[in-house]
C-alpha cells in the first residue's frame, strides 16, 4: 500500500508545519510543554533549521526528590516544573521566549507551566486571563497538599 506524499509527521498529527515555520521565522527561543499520563516536561529550545537545541529542561520527577506528594501532572506540579525550567533558562542566558504548543491544545496545565516560566523571570507574551487561579496553582483544590512557596524557594536556592 503506497502512502500519499503527505509528510509523515503531518500525517501522524505530530507537527503543525504552518505554525512551526511562523515560529522559525521569528528566530525566538520557544517553550514546549509535554504532559504525559504521569509527568510534566517543560523545555526551552532554540530553533535551528538542522534541529532544535534544548537550552533548559525540567521534568516533574525532580519534584519527588524535594518531597513532592501527589500527582506530577497536576496544575501545581506543572507550575513548579515550568518555574524550574524558567530558572534554568535564565542561567543559560535565555530571558525571552514564546510558547509553542504544536498540535496540542492549550490547557490549564500548559497555562500553569507557562505561568511558572514567566514567574521565574523569562519574558513571554501571554494573556494573564488564560492562567489558572492562584488557588489552583497553590493546589488548594487537591486532597494531597504540598507547600508550593517552600518548593519555589528550594528551586531558587538550588538553581542559580
Amino acid at each position: 500500500m503506497a502512502h500519499s506524499k503527505i509528510l509523515k509527521r503531518l500525517r501522524e498529527e505530530k507537527t503543525n508545519y504552518k505554525k512551526r515555520s511562523t515560529m522559525l521565522m521569528g528566530k525566538r527561543d520557544f517553550i514546549a510543554v509535554m504532559i504525559s499520563n504521569e509527568n510534566t516536561l517543560v523545555q526551552i529550545l532554540k530553533p535551528r533549521m538542522t534541529g532544535d537545541k534544548v537550552i533548559a529542561s525540567a521534568h516533574s520527577r525532580y519534584l519527588l526528590e524535594k518531597g513532592w506528594k501527589g500527582s506530577r501532572k497536576s496544575v501545581p506540579a506543572a507550575y513548579l516544573t515550568g518555574y524550574l525550567a524558567g530558572k534554568k533558562a535564565l542561567g543559560q542566558g535565555a530571558d525571552d521566549a514564546i510558547l509553542y504548543t504544536g498540535t496540542r491544545k492549550y490547557t490549564q496545565r500548559i497555562a500553569a507551566a507557562l505561568k511558572g516560566v514567566i514567574d521565574a523571570g523569562v519574558n513571554v507574551p501571554a494573556n494573564e486571563e488564560t492562567f489558572p487561579d492562584e488557588e489552583r496553582i497553590n493546589g488548594e483544590h487537591l486532597t494531597v497538599k504540598n507547600d508550593i512557596p517552600k518548593m519555589k524557594s528550594t528551586i531558587d536556592t538550588e538553581v542559580k
